[in-house]
């Protein structure tokens, strides 16, 4: 039998929450494409790429210290070191594939 967790009350426990400023389903199914795929092997991340992306996303846009990303976005560990990571042209990357679509909209 499966141990289930205990039951604390909380009715949106198991909801997930998002702030006001992390990226919509739309937004994501464009940026996630353009990121890096992981070349090692071992154990996965805790986090999801989307969590990193809005974790740095805050940071930017908040100017605190590294150590006060929210713990809901991953350790400020893991996300700065999500954004060192991608630093081999990945960012230039990704704001030229963003970029482009929006050119061809906007003719």
């Amino acid at each position: 039998m499966d141990q289930e967790e205990p039951e604390t009350g909380d009715l949106v426990a198991g909801v997930v929450v998002t702030r006001r400023f992390d990226q919509i389903d739309a937004q994501w199914a464009i940026l996630g494409p353009l990121l890096l795929v992981a070349r090692r092997s071992g154990r996965p991340s805790k986090w999801t790429k989307r969590q990193l992306i809005d974790g740095l996303r805050w940071r930017v846009r908040t100017g605190s210290p590294w150590r006060d990303v929210p713990a809901c976005y991953g350790s400020w560990q893991a996300v700065y070191g999500f954004g060192r990571g991608q630093c081999n042209g990945v960012w230039a990357r990704i704001l030229a594939g963003l970029q482009t679509p929006a050119r061809r909209r906007s003719g």
